[in-house]
């Protein structure tokens, strides 16, 4: 705050304090002649008026600048406190008493502001954990009738039952994708962050996708996965299975399957390996592949793309503190790559 901005915005408080001034001058003036007699039983000659007006102007002066001053600083403070802060919201809580009206005016504005938000806020974290919980138990329920109609596929191999079977596959997909989303915004309150065996994690997602891999004669290559890390093994398993059902569901027609797991470790890091000998991707897509709903040029030459699940992969990587990279050769193959840090823990996000 400048000096000729404080007069800029008190300009009518000033002039209203100089025209009282003025108005003052002119009354002591006009009474200089009716006071004369008390002037000199005062002993006060007309440099004594003279003497009194300058007072008077600098008691003026001297309230304008004490006033500016005052103001000075409460407004810098509040402009120091905006450009520090990432969570602008907070800045009514940083304030010191102003003491002046304008002040007092601002802090109530800012304080009400505030409120409104923190209301609306509440609001919508209750609409959206309500939304969750249904979810979550949508996705519960519903596994019920998937499981009895993969049982009688089971009990019933036809090439009916078969092409069935695809499509209750491709739903519990889509329920799982559902139900992970749905708590990728609340990883913080359903993880565990342990020492997890990279071997065993893969182990696991193979076995409970064992049934789309014998199917479709994939083969499997692990090396060099006998690695620690630290992390959640759930939700690592669930973004396996993702790029895992993609390697299945983007395979290359000219020739079988290959997956591929290699773990490498470095000195600040560990990275997981997934690569496959698939259609691959084309290299102006490569770029967009993690974002939601983006399907690209295999989303217009495979069916089922819904662009999801590697949207959701990215998610939960940046929530639990691992990253996550694609490369690709069209007519090739796709290698992902997730980089575990390593030490025994580390923060999510807020």
């Amino acid at each position: 705050m400048t000096f000729g901005d404080f007069i800029k915005d008190e300009l009518s408080s000033i002039l209203l304090q100089i025209l009282c001034a003025i108005i003052l001058t002119i009354y002591l003036c006009s009474l200089s002649l009716l006071i004369s007699c008390l002037l000199l039983i005062m002993r006060l000659s007309g440099e004594g008026i003279l003497f009194i007006n300058l007072l008077v102007w600098m008691f003026l002066l001297i309230a304008i600048l004490i006033d500016f001053i005052r103001k000075k600083k409460f407004y810098d403070n509040v402009m120091h406190n905006l450009e520090t802060l990432d969570k602008k919201y907070l800045l009514h809580e940083l304030l010191d008493p102003p003491h002046f009206a304008e002040g007092d005016i601002l802090c109530e504005v800012l304080y009400q502001c505030n409120k409104s938000m923190a209301d609306e806020v509440s609001v919508y974290r209750n609409h959206s954990k309500e939304y969750r919980e249904y979810i979550e138990t949508w996705v519960h329920e519903i596994k019920t009738p998937i499981a009895s109609a993969s049982l009688v596929y089971e009990n019933n191999k036809t090439p009916a039952t078969q092409s069935m079977y695809e499509e209750i596959l491709n739903i519990e997909n889509f329920v799982e994708q559902s139900l992970y989303y749905a708590r990728s915004n609340y990883v913080e309150k359903d993880y565990a962050i342990k020492s997890c065996n990279l071997k065993d994690m893969v182990a696991t997602t193979l076995k409970q996708h064992s049934k789309q891999l014998i199917e479709n004669k994939t083969a499997i290559e692990m090396k060099q996965l006998d690695v620690t890390v630290f992390t959640d093994s759930k939700w690592v398993q669930f973004i396996l299975g993702q790029l895992v059902l993609n390697a299945i569901k983007y395979q290359s027609p000219k020739r079988p399957l290959r997956l591929t797991f290699t773990a490498e470790k470095e000195a600040q890091h560990v990275s997981l390996l997934i690569q496959d000998n698939g259609s691959g991707i084309a290299e102006q897509d490569i770029g967009r592949v993690f974002e939601q709903g983006f399907t690209g040029e295999n989303g217009r030459n495979f069916a089922k793309s819904t662009g999801m699940g590697l949207f959701i992969c990215k998610k939960l990587c940046g929530k639990l503190g691992l990253s996550i990279s694609l490369d690709s050769v069209l007519g090739q193959g796709t290698t992902v790559t997730i980089t575990f840090p390593v030490g025994n823990m580390h923060l999510l996000e807020d």
